[in-house]
C-alpha cells in the first residue's frame, strides 16, 4: 500500500533500495561510492569523516529516487566508532573497520576486567580489535586531548538517523548495533557504563536503544526514520532467517550466524553474541580463513582465478585421495590458534596432484567453517537451512562439497543487496506500527530471495566421512584445540 527504502552505508559505498512495503519488491535503486582515499598500501582508511558517508548517501538518492517514499530504515557498517564533544560535534573522524591499532588495547581490555569468562558473562563476547569498547581504550592512551573531550559515543547507522533527523537531543541506537559495541549486553538488555568508564578513562553519553518496530523520529518533511541497524543484522532481516536458519559468508575470512532464542555466554571467546533486528539473538562465529585459503592454493598452482581452481577440484574426488588441509594460514580463531600455521597433511604419491590439492583446499575451507557449524550447534543452536553467502558461493567445487560437509539443505540466494533490503523491511515495520496496521511483535512477510536449493542427499555419509578425516587430523596436530 506503499514505498518505504533502505539505505546501506557500508565501508565503501552507499547502496539504495526502494521497495514495494507489502511485498518487498525493489522498485528502484541507487549507489555512490564514499569521496574517501585510501593511504598508500591500504585497502581502505582506518579513519573516516563521517561527512563522507552523508556526500555518498545525497548522491545515492539522486534524481528523484526517495519521491514517495513514506519511511526509511538505515543500516551501517559495525563497528565504526564517532566520538564526539558535549556540543555533538566530531571530536576526531571515526575509528572504522579491524583496526590493528588497537590489537593492544584488547589485551589491555581483557586483563583489566579479569579475564576472558569476566567478558563473556558481562556483555556476551570478549574484546576484539575492531570493537567499539576497544578503540575506545586505544583513544584514551594513544589521544589523550580526543578522549578527554569525548562526552558522547554514536556508531555509523545511529549518526547516520541522527543527521537525517536534524540532530535532534535524543539520540537512539537499536538492540543489534548495540550489542556490537563490548558495552551492552545482549543478554540483560542494558548498557554497561562502568565498561565505557573502564575504556575511556570517564562516562560518556550513550544513544538510547529502542525497540525493533519503533521509530527513531520524523524529518520536518514527514519521513519516518525506523530505529537502524548493524549490516549484519540487516541482511539477515533481508534474507528472511528465523529458527533454524543459518548463514554461512565466504569473505576472504568467514562467518556463521544463527538466529537463537537466547543470548549465548561463551568463555571460549569463539562466540559473539549478538543481537538480530527482530528482538531475537544472533550468535556469531568467525573464522580467520576461508577464501583466502583458496586464493593462496590458487597462487601456489599457477592459476589466474578462483573458478579455475573450482574446475581443478571438480577432477578430484571426495576426500581428496587422503589429502588433508588444515587452512589456519593467517593463525585462527574458531579453533583459537593465534599463532599457528597451516597443515597439509596425507602427501602420498598418488595424492600428489594438482586437482587433488585443488580439492583439499575446499574441503579444508568448508570443514573449517562446519566446525565453526558445530561451536553453534553444540550449544543448542538448531541448524536445518544454510544459507551461504559470497561471491565463491556460486563456485561448482563449493556447491558439490558444502551440502555433504555441513550436513544441512543449503541455500545459495541470488545476488542482492539483502542489507539495504532488511533496512527498508524495518522501515516498513515502524511504518507499519506507527498506522496500526502491523503488530510490533511481528514484521512484515515480505517474499523470499531467489534462491537455488542444494541438499546432501546420499552424498551424506561420504561428507561425514571426510569431516571425520578433516578432524582427525585436526586432533592430532592440535590436540583438544576445541576443549575450553
Amino acid at each position: 500500500m506503499g514505498i518505504v527504502a533502505g539505505l546501506d552505508s557500508s565501508p565503501d559505498f552507499t547502496r539504495i533500495v526502494v521497495c514495494d512495503t507489502d511485498t518487498g519488491a525493489v522498485l528502484r535503486q541507487g549507489y555512490a561510492p564514499h569521496p574517501v582515499d585510501a593511504p598508500d598500501g591500504a585497502a581502505r582508511p582506518s579513519d573516516v569523516d563521517p561527512q563522507a558517508w552523508l556526500l555518498s548517501l545525497g548522491e545515492a538518492a539522486g534524481g528523484g529516487l526517495l519521491e514517495g517514499v513514506q519511511a526509511i530504515g538505515v543500516s551501517a557498517q559495525q563497528n565504526a566508532l564517532i566520538p564526539l564533544d558535549a556540543q555533538g560535534n566530531t571530536v576526531r573522524p571515526a575509528i572504522v573497520g579491524g583496526d590493528r591499532r588497537a590489537q593492544v588495547a584488547a589485551a589491555d581490555l581483557v586483563d583489566a576486567l579479569g579475564g576472558r569468562e569476566a567478558w563473556a558473562q558481562a556483555v556476551g563476547c570478549v574484546p576484539q580489535a575492531a570493537q567499539p569498547v576497544t578503540k575506545l581504550r586505544w583513544l584514551a592512551k594513544a589521544e589523550q586531548e580526543n578522549a578527554r573531550r569525548t562526552a558522547g559515543l554514536l556508531q555509523a547507522h545511529d549518526w547516520l538517523v541522527w543527521q537525517l533527523l536534524g540532530r535532534p537531543v535524543r539520540r537512539t541506537t537499536d538492540r543489534g548495533g548495540a550489542s556490537g559495541t563490548g558495552y551492552w549486553s545482549a543478554a540483560t538488555g542494558g548498557y554497561r557504563p562502568d565498561l565505557v568508564e573502564l575504556a575511556l578513562g570517564h562516562q560518556a553519553m550513550l544513544p538510547e536503544v529502542i525497540g525493533p518496530a519503533d521509530a527513531a523520529g520524523t524529518t520536518p518533511e514527514g519521513l519516518l526514520i525506523s530505529a537502524g541497524t548493524g549490516e549484519t543484522m540487516a541482511a539477515a532481516f533481508g534474507l528472511g532467517l528465523g529458527f533454524g536458519d543459518a548463514v554461512v559468508s565466504l569473505g576472504a575470512s568467514g562467518s556463521v550466524m544463527a538466529v537463537h532464542p537466547e543470548a549465548l555466554a561463551d568463555t571460549s571467546g569463539m562466540i559473539t553474541s549478538l543481537a538480530d533486528a527482530t528482538g531475537m539473538h544472533l550468535p556469531v562465529v568467525t573464522t580467520l580463513n576461508a577464501v583466502r585459503t583458496l586464493r593462496g592454493t590458487a597462487e601456489l598452482l599457477g592459476l589466474p582465478d578462483l573458478e579455475s581452481l573450482s574446475d581443478l577440484a571438480m577432477k578430484s574426488t571426495p576426500g581428496s585421495h587422503g589429502l588433508v588441509m588444515l587452512p589456519y594460514l593467517e593463525g585462527e580463531r574458531t579453533p583459537n590458534l593465534p599463532h599457528t600455521a597451516g597443515t597439509l597433511a596425507g602427501l602420498r604419491r598418488e595424492s600428489m596432484k594438482a586437482e587433488h590439492l585443488a580439492r583439499a583446499a575446499f574441503e579444508g575451507m568448508l570443514c573449517g567453517l562446519a566446525d565453526a557449524l558445530d561451536v553453534l550447534r553444540g550449544r543448542g543452536v538448531e541448524v536445518r537451512r544454510i544459507f551461504l553467502l559470497g561471491k565463491a558461493a556460486e563456485l561448482p567445487a563449493v556447491q558439490a562439497a558444502a551440502p555433504m560437509l555441513f550436513g544441512a539443505q543449503v541455500v545459495v540466494p541470488q545476488p542482492a543487496d539483502y542489507a539495504a533490503i532488511g533496512a527498508a523491511r524495518q522501515a516498513a515495520w515502524a511504518l507499519g506500527v506507527s498506522q496500526g496496521t502491523l503488530d510490533p511483535r511481528t514484521p512484515p512477510v515480505w517474499q523470499g530471495a531467489a534462491a537455488q536449493v542444494l541438499e546432501p542427499g546420499d552424498e551424506l555419509a561420504v561428507g561425514q566421512a571426510v569431516r571425520q578425516q578433516f578432524v582427525s587430523v585436526r586432533e592430532q596436530t592440535h590436540p583438544g584445540a576445541f576443549r575450553a
